[in-house]
């Protein structure tokens, strides 16, 4: 972008310079040919001004639509993390209340007030939490890598 800046301040430069040229020219008796000349001139100039300001336009229209396709990804991104983080906070909230159950039952057990195929169920149950929490952990970690993945690609494409 500064390429394009430092051209169009050039461009600006050498209208300016022969647009002065000719008014010089036309104040006194000058030739006929060289104004023709220099107003060509500049008629060039300014259709190459024009031609890099459309440049310049077609390529803030794309930056800024860029910067729209990323930044909905990263609101996506977001609100998949939030719900994510919501689930991975119940299913805490429901293996600790598991655990606390468990813990009651092997004391009903020790006292002598306890089935033990009650307690083997709940174990088994516990087992399953876990795994569940370790799945949910996993799928977190996805999600925040395909995100991560996402967001190098976009850099990658600006760079490019």
């Amino acid at each position: 972008m500064s390429e394009i800046s430092e051209l169009e301040g050039r461009i600006t430069a050498a209208l300016d310079r022969i647009s002065r040229g000719v008014d010089g020219l036309s104040d006194g008796a000058g030739d006929t040919a060289e104004v023709e000349r220099l107003t060509q001139a500049l008629e060039e100039e300014r259709t190459a001004t024009a031609q890099l300001e459309q440049r310049v336009k077609a390529l803030r229209e794309r930056l800024d639509q860029k910067v729209s396709a990323l930044e909905a990804a990263l609101d996506e991104a977001r609100e998949a993390v939030t719900s994510m983080d919501t689930e991975l906070q119940q299913l805490r909230d429901v293996n600790d209340q598991l655990r606390e159950s468990n813990v009651a039952l092997r004391d009903a057990n020790a006292a002598g007030l306890a089935d033990a195929d009650l307690i083997n169920a709940a174990m088994m149950a516990e087992l399953d939490a876990l795994r569940a929490t370790r799945a949910a952990d996993a799928a977190e970690m996805g999600a925040v890598l395909t995100q991560l993945d996402a967001i190098l690609d976009g850099a990658k494409e600006e760079n490019a």
